[in-house]
């Protein structure tokens, strides 16, 4: 859920491990809008289709470096914060945070969400186990926290 990205709001590491951080959901619940996967971006996706959803639309701020799989078009609105222009918002994202690894999906404000769109629930599981197959990978492969280990402040 997108919470994720919206919690410890003045925690500038918290933001980094996430990739994003949440602006605003305008047109509150209730939106309609299409989800449009990165084909091709990532074994979580594969297999999947664009869909359909029915909740918030969220606009984050996001990190560049972030592998986005999905993103949804928000359309022009006479709002006062929100572009004047279309503008592709990613949906779902993965990254690394030293050894692990960060999923993120905006779906499931209401977990109807999931009970409407298979594909949705798709994207969320396959998102969780690769995320809780990282500490497994690190393991395996003799990944410490060593190289991360530095007293400089980087924000």
């Amino acid at each position: 859920h997108g919470g994720m990205c919206d919690a410890f709001r003045e925690d500038v590491e918290w933001q980094f491990m996430t990739g994003g951080q949440w602006v605003s959901h305008p047109g509150g619940d209730g939106v309609n809008y299409r989800v449009n996967i990165c084909k091709g971006s990532s074994p979580i996706v594969e297999g999947i289709e664009d869909f359909d959803v029915c909740s918030e639309q969220y606009y984050l701020h996001v990190d560049p470096a972030v592998e986005v799989l999905a993103t949804t078009r928000f359309p022009i609105v006479s709002y006062y914060h929100i572009s004047n222009k279309e503008v592709d918002m990613p949906v779902a994202w993965t990254k690394f945070w030293g050894n692990g690894r960060v999923f993120y999906n905006s779906l499931g404000h209401h977990d109807d969400v999931f009970d409407k769109s298979p594909e949705a629930e798709l994207l969320m599981e396959r998102g969780m186990l690769w995320a809780a197959e990282g500490k497994r990978y690190a393991k395996e492969h003799g990944l410490t926290t060593e190289r991360f280990e530095n007293t400089a402040k980087m924000y």
